[in-house]
């Protein structure tokens, strides 16, 4: 028992010496219940809802100030013409919008009821749901205390209404998602073992005395994947659209722009990990869960950005697959134009070159 004691007390020596170990021990889990009990829910809170009060009457008043009360949305009153209120959307400044229309009290008061339109934006389609659902049981609850208290019978009717998305088609905002997913796990996997191999192999040695210089060999290791990443994108492109039913309303090469620029970060993130590591096992677990679960949690496609604490909101920034979704999304289903979509082009090109500045600084021309 002396001597399993002495062998327990050096692994546990060897085990708090290792800062790898502790990080996958408690790091990890650590974050993981954070990411998870704060940062993830299904839920709709303070979403941008944009309210036109065409009516000024008691009781659109009243029902706007049940409206502010709730948790679910964040209300912006303004005045502006309905023509416009589609460009609120298409800047991404809002996700539903309520209008009421001229003599709203007077049509309950002489035929008791009255409508309302509700905009939502399906392009997100679940949040668009349960957005049209919150307001349709606020507007329900309003009309059981007139029916109570002051006009018996009196019907409130939403007219509800899905931009981008009539049939609330569920599969167009994942698509766009997903893409962005497989092409960061595919292009960052493969291209993360493009140096780190050559070092296993032992042929490191070869490229180091070519007359290659480092920028030379880097963009010959990222080249190949690139065209095989825009032959992959195509694939899923004609899947997308001929299959699933995802339409592409925009710009097919500014489409394809954006996407190369998403390819060419993603290259860039696994030659920087590629030349962070020794192996091609620690390079390929980097690349696989390391990139899988920021673009999972922080894209948007599944989880609100706008539900999460402000932290997580600035720290999804950093994620490249959220400005690429955000980009594609207004492209393909608003069918918008680069003027839209022009701080997702800067964003990406700053990520690509840095990372690539990166890679060139990590890249040792001398083996140790």
């Amino acid at each position: 028992m002396k001597n399993l004691l002495v062998f327990i007390k050096k692994e546990f020596y060897h085990v708090f010496r290792d800062k790898r170990t502790l990080v996958v021990m408690f790091g990890i889990p650590l974050m993981q219940i954070i990411l998870f009990g704060f940062a993830l829910t299904s839920e709709v809170k303070n979403a941008d809802v944009l309210l036109i009060d065409n009516a000024r009457d008691v009781h659109a008043q009243k029902l706007t100030n049940k409206y502010k009360a709730s948790t679910y949305f964040s209300i912006e009153e303004k005045q502006i013409p309905y023509n416009k209120i589609e460009e609120e959307f298409q800047k991404g400044n809002i996700k539903a919008a309520i209008i009421f229309p001229p003599n709203f009290s007077n049509d309950l008061m002489r035929s008791k009821q009255a409508s309302l339109q509700v905009l939502a934006d399906g392009s997100e389609p679940n949040i668009a749901k349960m957005l049209i659902q919150y307001i349709s049981s606020i507007t329900l609850d309003y009309q059981q205390q007139l029916n109570e208290n002051i006009l018996p019978g009196s019907i409130i009717i939403p007219e509800m209404r899905m931009l981008y998305n009539e049939e609330g088609n569920g599969s167009i905002n994942f698509v766009p998602g997903v893409m962005a997913l497989i092409l960061m796990i595919v292009c960052t996997a493969l291209t993360s073992v493009a140096v780190v191999r050559e070092k296993e192999l032992g042929t490191m040695e070869i490229l180091l005395v070519s007359p290659f210089k480092p920028t030379m060999v880097l963009v010959a290791k990222a080249l190949p994947y690139l065209i095989l990443s825009l032959m992959n994108l195509v694939l899923i492109l004609l899947l997308s659209v001929y299959v699933m039913n995802v339409p592409m309303l925009g710009s097919i090469v500014l489409f394809f722009f954006i996407s190369l620029l998403f390819i060419s970060t993603c290259l860039a993130i696994g030659l920087v990990i590629s030349n962070s590591t020794n192996s091609q096992q620690v390079a390929l677990l980097i690349s696989m869960i390391g990139m899988m679960l920021p673009t999972i949690i922080f894209t948007g496609f599944i989880f609100p950005l706008e539900n999460m604490p402000v932290f997580f909101q600035w720290l999804s920034n950093i994620v490249p697959a959220k400005w690429y979704y955000t980009g594609v999304k207004s492209i393909m289903l608003k069918g918008l134009g680069i003027e839209y979509v022009w701080k997702e082009i800067v964003v990406l090109t700053g990520m690509t070159l840095l990372l690539l500045l990166v890679a060139v600084r990590k890249f040792k021309i001398r083996l140790d």
